[in-house]
């Protein structure tokens, strides 16, 4: 299993997974720009902090996994996100069939993956 596979891929995770750094450690120059936000989609209520998340500039990385694919739900919330992103000019793609990736304005995805 590859870097990006266990960050973005593979079996659901929790925050237990994730290990918190110290950030003395850590070299900031200045305020960051952009964060990257993690989310699981439930409803309604989830698309909307994903949608605020992307106007305010952030990147998001939304599990889905907990939504079945044949609910509507998840298509609406998917056609949502999509127009979120093309009002912003970033991008949005489905990684699998548990997670989407949104991007704001000027930060695209490759389609390609990099070591191919």
């Amino acid at each position: 299993m590859g870097f990006m596979d266990r960050i973005l891929g593979g079996e659901s995770r929790s925050t237990g997974d994730y290990v918190e750094l110290d950030l003395e450690d850590v070299a900031a120059d200045a305020e960051t720009k952009m964060q990257l936000h993690i989310a699981e989609i439930d409803g309604q209520e989830d698309v909307i902090a994903i949608k605020d998340a992307v106007y305010d500039g952030d990147l998001v990385v939304a599990e889905i996994t907990r939504l079945r694919t044949e609910d509507p739900t998840i298509d609406h919330a998917i056609d949502e996100l999509r127009e979120t992103a093309k009002e912003v000019g970033g991008d949005i793609v489905k990684k699998g069939d548990d997670q989407i990736i949104i991007t704001p304005t000027g930060v695209g995805i490759s389609r390609e993956k990099l070591n191919r």
